[in-house]
């Protein structure tokens, strides 16, 4: 083996410590490690002295240390700590090399910063890694932007650390620039969805159905044996039997009810919104958090009238497979969103993105990793150009399965004053899709009123405007 490294790693906090680990257990690898503090570099040779490590204690070594072409992956935090790595590396690669980002960018900053290096000759490469601590150790999901002939390269040295599920490696080059922080933004805000539907279930189940903590788990446990079958399903159950030691209450009973975010879930809100593609899913699991981290206004609130009637709950098996339904339901809209954004942001920055592909490479190692993941490769596989996820037969059974279920849970819900909203805008989103005419229709009409905004016809081509004075006489505007 040669004495260089084949592959380096820069920042070895938790996530780059152990990718790089991954990486000196792969035939063929050899890793090159820096860290601004060399104190952890020297950690890291002397807890894993069996790992293929070549530690570096200047960026001049680690660079050094690497063959042509150099291949370098950062992992450390976002904004401008990237930036300055970006540059130290840019300043003394040479053209051909490749500089990948692998933390949680933003996908307008990889853009830029692929513009920048690339004008040096050199690849960038924003590459989206999922899976947390045990994905980056035992094997991520990845999904790399950059050129074609980065992925030459760098593909065969994700493929051998990625997770692996029938067979595959659990990665694939999605597009150029900005394309793969891209898609790992929408699986986050897909994610942030697929965790609150999660939650929703949960306080019915337990408000409403009177079951505890322990029985839920019993619950999900069974669910994750069926078509909800996922990693969320599977620590859900997990988390929910755990008990607190100090009191020997269940543990989620002694958790503030305040929950945080690292900022990807209303990144994929703004840009879904900035491109018109409607995941309402997807914001209220935002909202939802950040109606819960309003603990001023939640603490101090007055006695707020409620009017909420009690649900009658005579057969609790049917009760706890409504719930199952609706959440079956509202998770599909939640996937099908996030698809629908992918594509338009495809479509938007000319990224040829195989939806089916992504699909694929979300099975194994990230956070979303499910069952019927495997289904929507398939409805892109066999209708690549498919307009929504919900136009698949197999899809568009599961929700005439779940519908009836689905609507008795959200109506139940708002009756009986427990918040679910989630459940509620993916059912509204959902009837929205399939309603032959919408409301929109006054709404350029007010439009029109109050800011001459125009409006189109259903009889006629062309733009038109009402004078709303007391002759009511519409012109034509184009």
């Amino acid at each position: 083996m040669s004495e260089k490294a084949n592959i380096g790693v820069v920042g070895l906090a938790v996530m780059g410590s152990n990718l790089a680990r991954n990486l000196a257990s792969r035939a063929g690898n050899r890793v090159a490690i820096y860290n601004r503090s060399a104190d952890k570099t020297q950690l890291l040779t002397k807890e894993h002295p069996e790992a293929n490590f070549l530690a570096s204690e200047t960026i001049d070594d680690f660079v050094a240390n690497l063959t042509k072409p150099r291949t370098a992956i950062i992992m450390v935090q976002a904004g401008a700590g990237t930036d300055a790595v970006i540059e130290q590396l840019a300043e003394r690669f040479e053209p051909g090399d490749i500089i990948v980002d692998g933390g949680n960018a933003l996908y307008t900053d990889t853009m830029r910063r692929e513009k920048e290096v690339s004008a040096k000759g050199i690849h960038f490469v924003g590459a989206g890694i999922s899976g947390g601590e045990e994905g980056a150790l035992k094997g991520p999901s990845i999904m790399p932007g950059g050129t074609k002939e980065a992925y030459k390269t760098l593909g065969p040295i994700l493929e051998s650390i990625a997770a692996v599920v029938a067979g595959e490696p659990c990665v694939t080059h999605i597009g150029s620039d900005g394309a793969g922080h891209f898609v790992k933004m929408i699986h986050n805000g897909i994610e942030y969805a697929d965790m609150q539907l999660i939650a929703e279930s949960y306080d019915l189940l337990r408000q409403s159905g009177g079951f505890s903590p322990k029985e839920i788990a019993d619950i999900f446990t069974e669910w994750n044996k069926g078509e909800l079958e996922s990693y969320l399903i599977e620590i859900t159950a997990e988390v929910l039997k755990q008990t607190d030691a100090k009191t020997g209450k269940p543990f989620v009973d002694i958790v503030v009810d305040a929950a945080g975010s690292k900022g990807t879930g209303v990144w994929t809100v703004q840009t879904s919104l900035n491109l018109g593609v409607p995941v309402s899913g997807i914001a209220e699991a935002v909202f939802a958090r950040s109606l819960s981290s309003q603990t001023e206004q939640r603490q101090g609130k007055p006695e707020l009238p409620a009017q909420n009637q009690t649900w009658n709950i005579t057969d609790k098996e049917l009760f706890v497979e409504s719930v199952r339904k609706a959440l079956y339901a509202s998770k599909i809209i939640a996937y099908a969103q996030g698809f629908d954004a992918i594509r338009a942001g495809a479509k938007e920055f000319g990224w040829e993105i195989n939806l089916g592909e992504v699909a694929k490479i979300w099975r194994g190692g990230c956070i979303i990793r499910a069952q019927f993941l495997n289904r929507i490769t398939d409805a892109y596989r066999s209708k690549p150009n498919l307009l929504s996820l919900l136009f698949d037969d197999y899809f568009l059974k599961a929700i005439d399965d779940s519908v009836a279920a689905w609507r008795e849970v959200v109506a139940m819900a708002a009756l009986t004053g427990i918040p679910a909203p989630a459940f509620a805008s993916s059912l509204s989103y959902y009837d929205g899709l399939r309603a032959e005419r919408l409301p929109a229709a006054l709404v350029q009409g007010q439009r029109d009123f109050f800011g001459a905004h125009t409006y189109k016809r259903v009889d006629q081509p062309g733009t038109f405007h009402t004078r709303w004075s007391q002759d009511r006489s519409e012109v034509q505007t184009d």
